[in-house]
């Protein structure tokens, strides 16, 4: 029997946890941008802490990781900075067919196999899935548009709606 390639099932295993000072949706930046200031460390795992190695040279790095917390998946939501129905993929809402989240954070400094972090916008204790270095030139594209977002609101914290 053959199987799609889309309907495989992938599986991941957390490489570390996140901490931070937020404990529900409700209050937390909804990007980090929006998190000027908060403070956060990322424990990784022993076994895949040698992976750390250089990352320190790094200002700012990616964490991917997963909302664990997140309500059901939904395809169309009313964004944070919105009143009105949008798709999922148009939007950063955390109730995605596949909850993953992707955050650029600061990093201050790296202790054995903790990460001390800056601008975090997840919740404590969110599972970690992977790590990866902010590079501007690979990173940063200028652009025109930004679709719904160019006329969005100026909400800047989660209230309730995906919890």
């Amino acid at each position: 029997m053959s199987t799609r390639d889309d309907e495989r099932t992938l599986t991941f295993s957390p490489i570390g946890v996140i901490h931070t000072p937020f404990h529900g949706a409700t209050g937390t930046p909804i990007q980090t941008a929006f998190a000027e200031g908060a403070e956060g460390q990322v424990e990784v795992r022993d076994e895949v802490a040698e992976g750390l190695k250089d990352l320190e040279g790094f200002e700012r790095i990616w964490l991917i990781y997963a909302f664990d917390r997140a309500s059901d998946a939904r395809l169309l939501v009313i964004p944070y900075r919105d009143t009105v129905h949008r798709g999922v993929f148009s939007t950063r809402a955390p109730c995605r067919p596949n909850p993953i989240g992707l955050s650029c954070v600061r990093l201050i400094r790296i202790e054995g196999n903790v990460l001390h972090v800056r601008n975090v916008d997840m919740l404590d204790g969110t599972p970690l899935l992977d790590i990866k270095p902010y590079a501007p030139r690979f990173d940063h594209f200028q652009v025109d548009r930004c679709g719904w977002l160019d006329r969005s609101d100026d909400h800047r914290v989660a209230d309730d709606r995906f919890e």
